[in-house]
């Protein structure tokens, strides 16, 4: 009897939906999109002003596309359930082509979460798939290849090889690129601030002689000097004493933006990471009730919720946390584009907690559903209250503000997170004479702006307009793989050569980095997936200027590739030496390349020798730098590969591992020093204290000497047995 046959993305999605269906289906997966752009030639044929683009069923599909026409050709009734969202939408769209079916004949059917409810519900309500959506989605994979294919040679043959430039992403490298000329350009200025203390508590210097202070008023020591002289020896008095309740608001729900920036800042993982892990959660996970989706969909930039989600967190809420704790809320997006029938991403179901799931979750995968979870049920949950002070102490020469605050309510912070810790006020009375205890002046010198994190790279990003849920995190991974940028402290660095492209990209095709302009095509991609605009109109719009500014580079541009000659030949052909710039910075290569391809890098420091000779070949042995630090080699490399540890841990004399017989070492580790076998990973002995040569009387084992109770004694390494160490006569 023919099998219903259900087509998704990933194998993992496949396998939770299967689990749900009876034997009259059949799932499988397509493993990602199965048709694309060719990677060797353009793809993109251009006919009467109109794109075709070249498809083709990339080799590693090959099998799988075969898989699924013969299975299609003997299925009842073929259904696409990729993901919800336009790149789901084109992978359905490309795998009716493969399977031989018009797209628009196949049912289509989607879900915001994988649990059995939600895949019987969409089976009962299939659509066709939306060729607006597919078209945005094309529109955008040509607009990228035309400038990938057609700005990324120009950049290799007038800066170096192994660059690329893209819509997005080089919008995104001109951000970090800016903020690094920020940095640079910028100049500290100093300013002092004045504070008094009175009932141990401290306020500022808002006053001086009538006049309000702004914070860089204070310009000088001197100034700064001169005020705390004046002003110490007077007394004061309690001008006012400001009482009122302020509100701190719940969160709304996550959006893939909003989980990648959260998860970075408290969870310390990469929007990549993030990503990778939502993805599991959503298609599925073992849970005490079976393997199944425990999030909805984690690309979207709606903050919509279903009904029947924001009842059964409220439920929640009154029956776990309190009933004065719950209050629906809805929320909105700035995004004008988001598609309000998609939903925020939330747990399937609320009833599951993480304690539930401590046994079935990795430890990362609990982390971010424990971070998705609380954040939304917080979003259901009243805001939390403050009751705030402000007492304004003054004289006819000085005022100063104490500020203070303590929670009433602690709302939304009774599951999601904990709100900044109180500053509680001695009591003050109104027109109380006060003299203070002190006062202090403080000098500050202003902050350049902070270098981009991921987190709030893709922050800007979003409030730019540029990019889309699916794009943030691939984006950031592509500029540190083209060593655009580099992590340092969690902080984005944009190499030389990021430079490089940029002022190269600014001068000569400004609309490419300029975040207007991609916003502005952003939201035309939008308007073609809303059947507001044609896409072949797009990419005719941004296609001819596009060429003409290539054609244009081309003869225009510079560069920057000069080879400088240094004076030397190369030791295998002897051609001239001379330096070129690479991916990772300047070398020496042949200038004969490429029939000779010599190259070694630029400093190539002096070789220091080392009083050891090498126990192989007995040759020197030198010192090398190396990825993990300073290490011994062979001299007589690359005919002898000997290479031994700078620094050779201590061996210890008259003992020997109780395990093997080999050396015992001195090692180090992040929790300090310890006692190991030479011979580690074969043989695993490890020792906290020093071994001596002696065997415990009760079990035979090895001892070490230690100190307990302020007294030298020697523990034996397995059973701990003790005696005190005899002191020498």
């Amino acid at each position: 009897m023919a099998k219903n046959l259900i087509i998704v993305e990933s194998p993992a999605k496949a396998r939770t939906i299967k689990n749900f269906l009876g034997k009259d289906y059949e799932v499988v997966a397509s493993k990602g999109h199965i048709r694309d752009l060719p990677k060797t030639s353009f793809g993109i044929k251009i006919e009467d002003d109109k794109f075709i683009p070249q498809y083709r069923v990339t080799a590693d599909h090959q099998p799988i596309a075969k898989e699924l026409k013969e299975k299609a050709k003997k299925a009842k009734t073929v259904y696409i359930a990729t993901d919800e969202d336009r790149e789901g939408e084109a992978i359905g769209y490309h795998i009716a082509h493969v399977i031989g079916k018009k797209p628009e004949d196949l049912p289509r059917i989607v879900f915001h979460e994988i649990t059995k409810t939600a895949i019987k519900k969409a089976l009962e309500n299939p659509r066709s798939i939306d060729i607006n959506r597919v078209n945005a989605q094309q529109a955008r994979r040509l607009l990228d290849r035309i400038v990938g294919y057609k700005l990324s040679p120009l950049l290799n043959k007038k800066i170096q090889k192994g660059l690329s430039a893209g819509r997005v992403q080089s919008a995104a490298l001109k951000l970090v690129v800016d903020r690094e000329r920020e940095i640079k350009a910028f100049k500290p200025q100093e300013y002092w601030s004045i504070e008094g203390i009175f009932k141990q508590v401290e306020g500022s210097l808002i006053k001086y002689n009538g006049k309000k202070l702004d914070k860089f008023d204070i310009k000088t020591k001197d100034e700064a000097y001169k005020i705390v002289t004046e002003l110490k020896p007077l007394e004061y008095s309690v001008r006012e004493i400001e009482t009122k309740t302020t509100t701190v608001k719940s969160p709304a729900p996550f959006m893939t933006s909003t989980l990648q920036q959260v998860a970075s800042s408290e969870l310390g993982f990469s929007p990549r990471k993030t990503m990778q892990i939502a993805q599991k959660l959503y298609e599925g996970v073992k849970t005490p009730v079976g393997e199944t989706g425990i999030i909805t969909y984690m690309r979207t930039d709606s903050l919509n919720i279903a009904k029947e989600a924001q009842e059964a967190a409220l439920e929640f809420i009154k029956q776990n946390i309190g009933e004065e704790y719950a209050q629906k809320k809805t929320y909105q997006t700035k995004n004008q584009s988001a598609q309000e029938a998609h939903e925020a991403i939330r747990p399937v179901d609320v009833r599951l907690t993480p304690d539930d799931l401590k046994n079935y979750l990795k430890p990362d995968e609990l982390k971010l559903y424990t971070l998705i979870f609380n954040r939304f049920l917080a979003s259901q949950m009243k805001d939390a209250k403050f009751e705030t002070q402000n007492i304004y102490i003054s004289n006819d020469r000085g005022e100063f503000k104490i500020s203070g605050r303590k929670l009433v309510f602690d709302g939304f912070y009774k599951v999601y997170g904990k709100p900044s810790a109180n500053t509680l006020l001695p009591e003050f009375k109104k027109g109380e004479i006060l003299k203070p205890e002190n006062i202090k002046a403080t000098q500050h010198f202003t902050k350049p702006p902070e270098r981009y994190t991921e987190a709030s790279l893709i922050k800007k990003l979003e409030s730019l307009g540029i990019g889309r849920p699916s794009t943030y995190a691939p984006t950031i991974t592509l500029l540190q793989n083209r060593n655009y940028v580099e992590v340092k402290d969690k902080k984005l660095h944009p190499t030389e050569i990021a430079f490089s492209v940029i002022e190269t990209l600014e001068k000569h095709f400004p609309d490419i980095v300029d975040a207007n302009f991609t916003a502005n095509m952003e939201e035309m991609l939008d308007e073609v997936a809303e059947a507001k605009k044609d896409w072949q109109e797009v990419l005719r719009e941004f296609y001819n200027p596009f060429m003409e500014l290539v054609n244009k580079g081309y003869k225009e541009i510079p560069s920057q590739k000069i080879a400088k000659p240094i004076d030397e030949t190369c030791p295998l052909c002897g051609a001239p030496l001379v330096i070129r710039k690479g991916r990772f910075g300047e070398f020496i290569a042949c200038s004969a390349y490429p029939k000779c391809k010599y190259t070694r890098p630029l400093e190539e420091k002096e070789e220091k020798k080392a009083d050891v000779k090498c126990d192989k070949c007995g040759a020197d042995m030198v010192i090398k730098k190396g990825k993990s630090g300073e290490f011994l080699a062979c001299s007589n490399y690359p005919e002898c590969k000997n290479t031994k540890p700078l620094n050779a841990p201590e061996v210890l004399e008259d003992v020997k591992c109780p395990e093997c017989g080999g050396d015992i070492v001195k090692r180090k580790s992040r929790r300090g020093e310890f006692y190991g076998c030479a011979n580690y990973p074969k043989c695993n002995f490890i020792s906290k204290y020093r071994p001596v040569n002696k065997k415990c009387p009760e079990c035979g084992y090895l001892m070490a000497q230690r100190t307990y109770r302020k007294k030298e004694v020697y523990e034996c390494i397995k059973c701990k047995h003790r005696e005190e160490v005899e002191s020498e006569k």
